[in-house]
Protein backbone atom coordinates (compact mmCIF):
# COMPACT_ATOMS: atom_id res chain seq x y z
CA UNK A 1 0.00 0.00 0.00
CA UNK A 2 1.45 3.34 -1.06
CA UNK A 3 1.64 5.29 2.11
CA UNK A 4 2.83 8.48 2.68
CA UNK A 5 2.83 11.05 5.32
CA UNK A 6 0.89 13.23 3.78
CA UNK A 7 0.35 11.21 0.49
CA UNK A 8 -0.59 12.87 -2.72
CA UNK A 9 -3.91 12.00 -3.76
CA UNK A 10 -2.35 9.29 -6.26
CA UNK A 11 -1.61 7.40 -3.08
CA UNK A 12 -5.16 7.71 -1.90
CA UNK A 13 -5.62 5.45 -4.52
CA UNK A 14 -3.71 2.78 -2.74
CA UNK A 15 -4.56 3.95 0.83
CA UNK A 16 -8.58 3.65 0.14
CA UNK A 17 -9.17 1.41 -2.37
CA UNK A 18 -10.76 -2.21 -1.90
CA UNK A 19 -8.61 -4.53 -4.21
CA UNK A 20 -9.24 -7.84 -2.76
CA UNK A 21 -9.72 -9.19 -6.35
CA UNK A 22 -8.33 -12.31 -6.04
CA UNK A 23 -10.90 -14.90 -5.13
CA UNK A 24 -12.22 -13.43 -9.20
CA UNK A 25 -10.71 -14.70 -12.23
CA UNK A 26 -7.55 -16.73 -12.93
CA UNK A 27 -4.25 -15.69 -14.35
CA UNK A 28 -2.46 -17.87 -17.36
CA UNK A 29 -0.34 -20.51 -15.89
CA UNK A 30 1.72 -21.48 -18.55
CA UNK A 31 4.91 -22.18 -17.36
CA UNK A 32 6.61 -21.11 -20.46
CA UNK A 33 5.63 -17.79 -20.27
CA UNK A 34 7.69 -17.14 -17.33
CA UNK A 35 9.69 -13.72 -18.06
CA UNK A 36 11.56 -11.17 -15.58
CA UNK A 37 12.02 -7.48 -16.51
CA UNK A 38 13.93 -4.34 -15.63
CA UNK A 39 12.58 -1.06 -15.93
CA UNK A 40 13.37 2.31 -15.23
CA UNK A 41 12.49 4.35 -11.57
CA UNK A 42 12.11 7.83 -10.44
CA UNK A 43 10.91 8.87 -7.15
CA UNK A 44 8.52 12.44 -6.19
CA UNK A 45 8.65 14.08 -3.42
CA UNK A 46 5.15 15.32 -3.19
CA UNK A 47 3.84 18.30 -1.19
CA UNK A 48 2.34 18.58 2.05
CA UNK A 49 -0.52 21.11 0.91
CA UNK A 50 -2.17 18.66 -1.49
CA UNK A 51 -2.15 15.59 0.14
CA UNK A 52 -3.49 13.57 3.35
CA UNK A 53 -2.66 10.79 5.03
CA UNK A 54 -4.92 7.72 5.12
CA UNK A 55 -4.37 3.81 5.26
CA UNK A 56 -5.91 1.36 2.50
CA UNK A 57 -8.31 -1.09 4.22
CA UNK A 58 -8.48 -4.20 2.13
CA UNK A 59 -11.30 -6.78 2.18
CA UNK A 60 -9.68 -10.19 3.49
CA UNK A 61 -9.39 -12.59 0.89
CA UNK A 62 -8.86 -16.40 0.71
CA UNK A 63 -5.02 -17.37 1.18
CA UNK A 64 -5.28 -19.92 -1.64
CA UNK A 65 -5.53 -16.68 -4.09
CA UNK A 66 -2.13 -15.96 -4.26
CA UNK A 67 -0.23 -17.63 -7.43
CA UNK A 68 3.39 -19.60 -7.04
CA UNK A 69 5.31 -17.56 -10.11
CA UNK A 70 7.63 -19.80 -12.52
CA UNK A 71 11.17 -19.56 -12.41
CA UNK A 72 11.96 -16.48 -14.40
CA UNK A 73 13.88 -16.80 -18.02
CA UNK A 74 15.31 -13.34 -18.22
CA UNK A 75 16.89 -10.93 -15.66
CA UNK A 76 17.33 -7.55 -16.07
CA UNK A 77 18.63 -3.93 -14.33
CA UNK A 78 18.02 -0.55 -13.68
CA UNK A 79 18.60 2.22 -11.68
CA UNK A 80 16.22 4.89 -10.17
CA UNK A 81 16.10 8.24 -8.97
CA UNK A 82 14.43 8.33 -5.03
CA UNK A 83 13.38 10.86 -2.90
CA UNK A 84 9.86 9.69 -1.38
CA UNK A 85 7.63 7.46 -3.71
CA UNK A 86 9.28 4.60 -6.14
CA UNK A 87 8.30 5.84 -9.51
CA UNK A 88 8.37 3.55 -11.96
CA UNK A 89 8.69 4.01 -15.90
CA UNK A 90 6.87 0.76 -18.04
CA UNK A 91 6.16 0.27 -21.73
CA UNK A 92 3.14 -0.58 -22.08
CA UNK A 93 1.02 -1.59 -25.28
CA UNK A 94 2.74 -2.14 -28.93
CA UNK A 95 3.96 -0.40 -29.77
CA UNK A 96 5.36 0.57 -26.00
CA UNK A 97 4.22 4.13 -24.38
CA UNK A 98 6.14 4.96 -21.44
CA UNK A 99 3.90 5.22 -18.29
CA UNK A 100 4.88 5.96 -14.97
CA UNK A 101 3.57 4.01 -12.19
CA UNK A 102 4.09 3.78 -8.43
CA UNK A 103 6.42 0.87 -7.56
CA UNK A 104 3.86 -0.80 -4.61
CA UNK A 105 4.13 -4.19 -2.97
CA UNK A 106 1.34 -3.46 -1.14
CA UNK A 107 -1.28 -3.52 -4.19
CA UNK A 108 -2.34 -6.16 -6.44
CA UNK A 109 -4.49 -4.68 -9.00
CA UNK A 110 -2.09 -2.36 -11.45
CA UNK A 111 -3.59 0.73 -12.72
CA UNK A 112 -2.46 3.36 -15.69
CA UNK A 113 -3.81 6.82 -16.23
CA UNK A 114 -5.29 6.51 -19.99
CA UNK A 115 -6.43 9.46 -22.59
CA UNK A 116 -9.97 9.62 -23.21
CA UNK A 117 -10.99 11.15 -26.94
CA UNK A 118 -13.17 13.74 -25.71
CA UNK A 119 -12.59 17.71 -24.79
CA UNK A 120 -11.55 17.67 -20.98
CA UNK A 121 -10.87 19.74 -18.25
CA UNK A 122 -7.92 19.55 -17.24
CA UNK A 123 -6.78 18.11 -20.49
CA UNK A 124 -5.35 14.58 -20.29
CA UNK A 125 -1.62 14.88 -19.62
CA UNK A 126 0.49 14.54 -22.20
CA UNK A 127 1.78 11.22 -20.93
CA UNK A 128 -1.30 9.60 -20.61
CA UNK A 129 -1.66 6.39 -22.29
CA UNK A 130 -3.38 6.38 -25.65
CA UNK A 131 -5.22 2.82 -26.38
CA UNK A 132 -6.18 3.79 -29.92
CA UNK A 133 -2.14 3.68 -30.97
CA UNK A 134 -1.64 -0.10 -29.20
CA UNK A 135 -2.84 -2.88 -31.49
CA UNK A 136 -2.50 -5.14 -28.30
CA UNK A 137 -5.10 -3.21 -26.47
CA UNK A 138 -8.69 -4.80 -25.33
CA UNK A 139 -10.94 -3.82 -22.79
CA UNK A 140 -12.54 -6.51 -20.37
CA UNK A 141 -16.74 -7.31 -21.55
CA UNK A 142 -19.75 -6.88 -18.86
CA UNK A 143 -19.65 -10.70 -19.30
CA UNK A 144 -16.23 -11.41 -17.81
CA UNK A 145 -16.01 -12.70 -14.23
CA UNK A 146 -14.63 -9.88 -12.69
CA UNK A 147 -17.25 -8.08 -13.76
CA UNK A 148 -19.77 -9.85 -12.28
CA UNK A 149 -18.71 -9.96 -8.51
CA UNK A 150 -19.89 -14.01 -6.72
CA UNK A 151 -20.04 -12.93 -3.79
CA UNK A 152 -21.15 -10.40 -0.95
CA UNK A 153 -17.34 -9.19 -0.31
CA UNK A 154 -15.88 -8.30 -3.10
CA UNK A 155 -14.41 -5.33 -2.93
CA UNK A 156 -13.93 -4.01 -6.54
CA UNK A 157 -16.73 -1.51 -7.71
CA UNK A 158 -17.35 -2.79 -10.93
CA UNK A 159 -20.45 -1.95 -12.96
CA UNK A 160 -21.74 -2.74 -16.71
CA UNK A 161 -20.90 1.13 -18.51
CA UNK A 162 -23.27 2.18 -21.68
CA UNK A 163 -21.08 0.12 -23.87
CA UNK A 164 -21.57 -2.96 -22.44
CA UNK A 165 -18.02 -2.87 -21.14
CA UNK A 166 -16.40 -3.24 -17.64
CA UNK A 167 -16.35 0.05 -15.48
CA UNK A 168 -14.86 0.53 -12.36
CA UNK A 169 -15.10 3.45 -9.76
CA UNK A 170 -12.65 4.00 -6.71
CA UNK A 171 -13.30 7.04 -4.41
CA UNK A 172 -10.29 8.49 -2.87
CA UNK A 173 -10.13 10.29 0.72
CA UNK A 174 -10.64 13.53 -0.17
CA UNK A 175 -13.60 12.30 -1.76
CA UNK A 176 -12.35 12.37 -5.64
CA UNK A 177 -13.29 9.98 -7.92
CA UNK A 178 -11.32 7.99 -10.29
CA UNK A 179 -12.91 5.62 -12.59
CA UNK A 180 -12.58 3.98 -16.07
CA UNK A 181 -12.85 0.36 -17.52
CA UNK A 182 -10.44 -2.88 -16.79
CA UNK A 183 -8.57 -3.73 -19.91
CA UNK A 184 -5.78 -6.38 -20.84
CA UNK A 185 -2.50 -5.00 -21.88
CA UNK A 186 0.57 -5.72 -23.05
CA UNK A 187 4.19 -4.52 -20.97
CA UNK A 188 6.06 -4.58 -24.55
CA UNK A 189 9.88 -4.23 -23.79
CA UNK A 190 11.57 -5.27 -26.58
CA UNK A 191 10.25 -7.00 -29.92
CA UNK A 192 11.24 -10.22 -28.41
CA UNK A 193 10.06 -9.61 -25.19
CA UNK A 194 6.50 -8.92 -23.51
CA UNK A 195 3.98 -10.25 -21.27
CA UNK A 196 0.58 -11.78 -22.02
CA UNK A 197 -2.14 -9.41 -22.03
CA UNK A 198 -2.78 -8.41 -17.98
CA UNK A 199 -5.58 -7.07 -16.86
CA UNK A 200 -5.10 -3.43 -15.64
CA UNK A 201 -7.67 -0.96 -14.95
CA UNK A 202 -7.18 2.31 -17.22
CA UNK A 203 -8.45 5.25 -15.67
CA UNK A 204 -9.93 8.00 -17.68
CA UNK A 205 -11.82 9.89 -15.01
CA UNK A 206 -8.61 12.08 -12.99
CA UNK A 207 -5.98 14.62 -12.76
CA UNK A 208 -3.13 12.01 -12.15
CA UNK A 209 -0.55 10.80 -14.53
CA UNK A 210 0.73 8.22 -12.94
CA UNK A 211 -0.27 4.79 -12.21
CA UNK A 212 0.04 1.77 -9.73
CA UNK A 213 2.14 -0.92 -10.23
CA UNK A 214 0.86 -3.82 -7.92
CA UNK A 215 3.44 -6.04 -6.95
CA UNK A 216 1.83 -7.81 -3.90
CA UNK A 217 1.16 -11.77 -3.78
CA UNK A 218 -2.52 -11.46 -5.24
CA UNK A 219 -3.45 -13.22 -8.63
CA UNK A 220 -4.26 -10.00 -10.07
CA UNK A 221 -1.05 -8.58 -9.41
CA UNK A 222 1.98 -7.72 -12.00
CA UNK A 223 3.64 -10.20 -10.47
CA UNK A 224 1.80 -12.84 -10.61
CA UNK A 225 -0.05 -11.96 -13.95
CA UNK A 226 3.57 -11.86 -15.58
CA UNK A 227 5.19 -15.20 -13.48
CA UNK A 228 7.64 -12.66 -12.02
CA UNK A 229 9.61 -15.00 -9.88
CA UNK A 230 12.04 -12.34 -7.59
CA UNK A 231 12.35 -8.71 -7.14
CA UNK A 232 14.24 -6.76 -5.87
CA UNK A 233 15.75 -2.56 -5.09
CA UNK A 234 18.04 -0.91 -3.08
CA UNK A 235 16.55 1.87 -2.23
CA UNK A 236 19.44 4.56 -1.17
CA UNK A 237 19.64 7.39 1.70
CA UNK A 238 17.62 9.90 0.80
CA UNK A 239 18.75 13.92 0.49
CA UNK A 240 17.47 16.86 1.24
CA UNK A 241 19.47 18.74 -0.82
CA UNK A 242 17.04 21.02 -3.37
CA UNK A 243 17.75 19.60 -7.22
CA UNK A 244 19.35 16.27 -6.19
CA UNK A 245 17.91 13.10 -6.14
CA UNK A 246 19.91 9.83 -5.19
CA UNK A 247 20.38 7.08 -7.44
CA UNK A 248 19.09 3.60 -6.43
CA UNK A 249 19.05 0.04 -8.06
CA UNK A 250 15.72 -2.42 -9.39
CA UNK A 251 15.74 -6.06 -10.74
CA UNK A 252 13.51 -8.02 -11.67
CA UNK A 253 14.60 -11.38 -11.96
CA UNK A 254 17.67 -12.72 -10.19
CA UNK A 255 20.20 -10.23 -8.36
CA UNK A 256 24.29 -10.92 -8.49
CA UNK A 257 23.84 -9.43 -4.68
CA UNK A 258 21.61 -12.14 -3.50
CA UNK A 259 24.35 -14.32 -1.65
CA UNK A 260 25.07 -12.45 0.55
CA UNK A 261 21.21 -11.63 1.77
CA UNK A 262 19.70 -12.89 5.28
CA UNK A 263 16.32 -14.41 4.24
CA UNK A 264 13.05 -14.73 6.56
CA UNK A 265 10.33 -16.37 5.12
CA UNK A 266 6.61 -14.93 5.03
CA UNK A 267 4.47 -15.83 7.18
CA UNK A 268 1.76 -18.09 5.71
CA UNK A 269 -1.82 -18.68 7.20
CA UNK A 270 -4.32 -21.29 7.27
CA UNK A 271 -7.21 -21.07 4.80
CA UNK A 272 -9.58 -21.65 7.37
CA UNK A 273 -10.85 -18.52 9.59
CA UNK A 274 -11.64 -15.17 8.49
CA UNK A 275 -9.38 -12.07 9.59
CA UNK A 276 -11.14 -8.92 9.16
CA UNK A 277 -8.01 -6.67 9.76
CA UNK A 278 -5.82 -8.64 8.21
CA UNK A 279 -4.69 -8.36 4.10
CA UNK A 280 -3.48 -12.07 3.67
CA UNK A 281 -1.90 -10.59 0.21
CA UNK A 282 0.47 -8.61 1.43
CA UNK A 283 4.34 -9.63 2.65
CA UNK A 284 3.88 -10.78 6.50
CA UNK A 285 7.24 -10.81 8.29
CA UNK A 286 7.68 -12.87 11.87
CA UNK A 287 8.86 -9.87 12.99
CA UNK A 288 10.53 -10.54 16.58
CA UNK A 289 11.01 -6.80 18.58
CA UNK A 290 12.59 -3.42 18.05
CA UNK A 291 15.79 -1.79 19.76
CA UNK A 292 16.96 1.78 20.02
CA UNK A 293 20.57 1.96 21.10
CA UNK A 294 21.53 -0.89 23.32
CA UNK A 295 18.03 -1.12 24.95
CA UNK A 296 15.48 -4.13 23.89
CA UNK A 297 12.17 -2.11 24.03
CA UNK A 298 9.80 -4.79 26.14
CA UNK A 299 7.11 -5.17 23.49
CA UNK A 300 5.62 -8.63 23.38
CA UNK A 301 6.58 -10.61 20.24
CA UNK A 302 2.79 -11.16 19.81
CA UNK A 303 2.19 -7.24 18.83
CA UNK A 304 3.91 -8.08 15.77
CA UNK A 305 2.13 -10.97 15.36
CA UNK A 306 -1.60 -10.79 13.97
CA UNK A 307 -4.40 -12.35 16.54
CA UNK A 308 -7.34 -14.00 15.86
CA UNK A 309 -8.89 -11.07 13.88
CA UNK A 310 -5.76 -10.34 12.27
CA UNK A 311 -4.75 -7.34 14.09
CA UNK A 312 -0.89 -6.91 14.75
CA UNK A 313 -0.06 -8.26 11.00
CA UNK A 314 3.59 -7.03 10.35
CA UNK A 315 3.88 -6.05 6.38
CA UNK A 316 6.66 -4.69 4.80
CA UNK A 317 5.68 -2.10 1.67
CA UNK A 318 7.59 -0.17 -1.07
CA UNK A 319 4.82 1.82 -1.89
CA UNK A 320 4.59 3.35 2.01
CA UNK A 321 7.29 6.56 2.94
CA UNK A 322 7.20 5.82 6.74
CA UNK A 323 6.87 3.12 9.23
CA UNK A 324 3.53 2.57 10.78
CA UNK A 325 3.25 0.77 14.07
CA UNK A 326 0.20 -0.57 16.63
CA UNK A 327 -0.52 1.36 19.56
CA UNK A 328 1.12 -1.12 22.30
CA UNK A 329 4.77 -1.00 19.84
CA UNK A 330 4.41 2.60 19.04
CA UNK A 331 4.49 3.97 23.32
CA UNK A 332 6.81 1.81 24.06
CA UNK A 333 9.21 3.15 20.93
CA UNK A 334 7.58 6.84 22.28
CA UNK A 335 8.61 6.13 25.81
CA UNK A 336 11.97 5.20 25.16
CA UNK A 337 12.59 8.41 22.93
CA UNK A 338 11.11 11.07 25.71
CA UNK A 339 13.74 8.96 27.78
CA UNK A 340 16.50 10.10 25.83
CA UNK A 341 15.76 13.15 23.93
CA UNK A 342 12.27 14.56 25.82
CA UNK A 343 12.84 17.85 25.97
CA UNK A 344 13.88 18.32 22.67
CA UNK A 345 10.16 17.01 21.10
CA UNK A 346 8.24 19.86 19.64
CA UNK A 347 6.13 20.07 22.01
CA UNK A 348 2.05 20.11 20.33
CA UNK A 349 3.38 18.96 16.75
CA UNK A 350 1.71 16.27 15.12
CA UNK A 351 2.90 15.45 11.60
CA UNK A 352 -0.01 14.40 9.67
CA UNK A 353 -1.83 13.82 12.14
CA UNK A 354 -0.10 10.19 13.43
CA UNK A 355 3.43 10.89 13.96
CA UNK A 356 4.19 12.77 17.30
CA UNK A 357 7.99 12.12 17.56
CA UNK A 358 9.36 15.09 15.43
CA UNK A 359 12.03 18.17 16.70
CA UNK A 360 13.12 21.44 15.57
CA UNK A 361 16.71 20.85 16.58
CA UNK A 362 20.09 20.06 15.19
CA UNK A 363 18.92 16.44 13.43
CA UNK A 364 22.43 14.75 13.56
CA UNK A 365 22.96 16.24 17.31
CA UNK A 366 19.30 14.54 18.36
CA UNK A 367 19.83 11.30 16.04
CA UNK A 368 23.31 10.58 17.91
CA UNK A 369 20.87 10.90 21.18
CA UNK A 370 18.50 8.45 20.13
CA UNK A 371 21.07 5.81 18.68
CA UNK A 372 20.41 2.77 16.32
CA UNK A 373 17.24 1.66 15.61
CA UNK A 374 16.63 -2.09 14.92
CA UNK A 375 14.25 -3.86 13.84
CA UNK A 376 14.57 -7.53 14.73
CA UNK A 377 12.85 -10.80 12.63
CA UNK A 378 13.10 -14.29 13.47
CA UNK A 379 16.43 -16.60 12.58
CA UNK A 380 18.81 -13.21 13.88
CA UNK A 381 17.40 -11.74 10.69
CA UNK A 382 17.53 -7.39 11.45
CA UNK A 383 17.13 -4.08 10.01
CA UNK A 384 19.45 -1.35 11.48
CA UNK A 385 18.50 2.04 10.88
CA UNK A 386 21.42 4.54 11.57
CA UNK A 387 21.19 6.93 13.81
CA UNK A 388 22.73 9.69 11.52
CA UNK A 389 19.30 8.55 9.44
CA UNK A 390 16.38 8.23 11.89
CA UNK A 391 15.11 11.46 11.44
CA UNK A 392 13.10 12.54 8.51
CA UNK A 393 12.96 16.00 7.37
CA UNK A 394 9.37 16.42 6.88
CA UNK A 395 8.92 20.21 6.41
CA UNK A 396 10.44 23.49 7.34
CA UNK A 397 13.14 22.35 9.10
CA UNK A 398 11.25 19.88 11.56
CA UNK A 399 12.71 16.60 11.40
CA UNK A 400 10.54 13.17 13.05
CA UNK A 401 11.64 9.80 13.55
CA UNK A 402 9.61 8.51 10.48
CA UNK A 403 7.34 6.18 12.64
CA UNK A 404 3.34 6.91 12.85
CA UNK A 405 0.87 5.45 14.89
CA UNK A 406 -1.29 2.68 12.77
CA UNK A 407 -4.62 3.47 14.83
CA UNK A 408 -4.31 7.13 13.77
CA UNK A 409 -4.78 5.60 10.14
CA UNK A 410 -7.37 2.84 11.29
CA UNK A 411 -5.18 0.63 10.78
CA UNK A 412 -4.49 -2.51 12.74
CA UNK A 413 -1.06 -3.46 11.33
CA UNK A 414 2.62 -2.70 11.58
CA UNK A 415 4.33 -1.20 8.37
CA UNK A 416 7.67 -1.62 7.58
CA UNK A 417 8.43 1.57 4.71
CA UNK A 418 10.46 2.50 2.34
CA UNK A 419 11.98 5.12 4.65
CA UNK A 420 13.48 2.27 6.88
CA UNK A 421 14.78 0.41 3.77
CA UNK A 422 17.38 2.62 3.17
CA UNK A 423 20.79 1.42 2.18
CA UNK A 424 19.76 -2.24 2.20
CA UNK A 425 18.77 -4.65 -0.83
CA UNK A 426 15.22 -5.94 -0.56
CA UNK A 427 14.78 -9.08 -2.63
CA UNK A 428 10.83 -10.14 -2.80
CA UNK A 429 11.21 -14.03 -3.36
CA UNK A 430 7.81 -15.19 -4.45
CA UNK A 431 8.69 -18.85 -5.25
CA UNK A 432 10.45 -20.00 -2.00
CA UNK A 433 8.11 -17.35 -0.94
CA UNK A 434 10.84 -15.16 1.61
CA UNK A 435 12.18 -11.84 1.41
CA UNK A 436 15.61 -11.16 1.67
CA UNK A 437 17.89 -8.28 3.13
CA UNK A 438 21.20 -6.83 2.46
CA UNK A 439 23.17 -4.25 3.79
CA UNK A 440 24.40 -2.05 0.75
CA UNK A 441 25.46 1.51 -0.05
CA UNK A 442 22.78 2.14 -2.38
CA UNK A 443 24.13 4.81 -4.27
CA UNK A 444 26.78 2.80 -5.34
CA UNK A 445 24.83 -0.41 -6.52
CA UNK A 446 23.27 1.64 -9.43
Amino acid sequence: MALLFKPHPLLFFLATCFLSLATQGKAAQDPNNSISFSFPLTSLRFSRDNVQTLYRSLVSTKPNSTVQPRPSSYNYKTTFKYSMALIVALPIGTPPQTQQMVLDTGSQLSWIQCHKKVARKPPPPPTSFDPSLSSSFSVLPCTHPLCKPRIPDFTLPTSCDQNRLCHYSYFYADGTLAEGNLVREKFTFSRSQSTPPLILGCATDTSEDKGILGMNLGRLSFASQAKISKFSYCVPTRRTQPGFSPTGSFYLGENPSSRGFQYVNLMIFPESGARPNMDPLAYTLPMQGIRIGAKKLPIPTSVFRPDAGGSGQTMIDSGSEFTYLVDDAYNKVREEVVRLVGPRIKKGYVYGGVADMCFDGNPIEIGRLIGDMVLEFEKGVEITVEKERVLADVEGGVHCLGIGRSSMLGAASNIIGNFHQQNLWVEYDLVNRRVGFGKADCSRAA
